[in-house]
This record gives structure tokens, C-alpha cells and sequence, in this order.
């Protein structure tokens, strides 16, 4: 996905649309702060998902690291490649990195995330 066309949460999930369903990931942000991701576990199928909801989880050589649902929807599938390659997520996080898919989305919930350039700027300040 491009990453100029996705929007961002606060807590580096990225969410983009195609064919009206929409693809979740970290940034390439949040994959770096983690570093080497050792295992990935995704949400299961059909559940429906709130914003700001805990919908998967990754651990890292370094740390354990909740990852939330940029907006409302309905998980209508997962990345299960990332079971046996976690490190696609480190390798590819706006490609084959991606975690799970969702419709049904609450499409006004994308009014509350950054924009790519919103996310840099906020990215910026965050190193201050």
C-alpha cells in the first residue's frame, strides 16, 4: 500500500482502502522501535471490532506490543502468512506485513486518523 494514502493512528496502526475493504498494519515506525518481530497473533474471523479495540498482538525480540483497530468494522480476513513468517512485518510493514482486514467499516471513524502528512508531524514531535 502507499503509505501517502493511508491514514494513522497515535499508536503507529495504519489502515488503507481497497475495493472497500480495508487492510490494518504497524508503521514502519512502530516495527523499528519493536525490532526483530518474533510472532504474531491475529484476530479471529467474522469478530466485529470497535475502534481503539486490542485486535491483535506482537512480540519482538524486544518487547510484547498490543496493536488496536484504527476504526469500526468487521475482521473479514487475516495475514496467516505472518504465523509462520513474522518478520514479513519488519521486511514489508505497508505490504506483505499487513495484519487483518476489515468491512463493514465505520467509515466516519476515519475523520479521527492522521493523514501521512498529520502522522510525520506528529512523528516529528514525538522526537523532540
Amino acid at each position: 500500500m502507499d503509505p501517502e494514502k493511508l491514514w494513522y493512528t497515535e499508536d503507529h496502526e495504519w489502515i488503507g482502502e481497497v475495493n472497500s475493504v480495508y487492510a490494518v498494519g504497524i508503521t514502519q515506525h512502530a516495527q523499528e522501535a519493536l525490532g526483530d518481530i518474533t510472532f504474531v497473533e491475529l484476530p479471529e474471523l467474522e469478530r466485529e471490532v470497535a475502534a481503539q479495540e486490542e485486535t491483535a498482538v506482537v512480540e519482538s525480540v524486544k518487547a510484547a506490543s498490543d496493536v488496536y483497530a484504527p476504526v469500526s468494522g468487521r475482521v473479514v480476513q487475516v495475514n496467516s502468512e505472518l504465523e509462520t513468517r513474522p518478520e514479513l512485518v519488519n521486511q514489508d510493514p505497508y505490504g506483505k506485513g499487513w495484519f487483518y482486514k476489515l468491512a463493514d467499516v465505520i467509515t466516519d471513524d476515519l475523520n479521527e486518523l492522521m493523514s501521512a502528512d498529520e502522522y510525520r508531524a506528529y512523528l516529528a514531535k514525538l522526537e523532540e
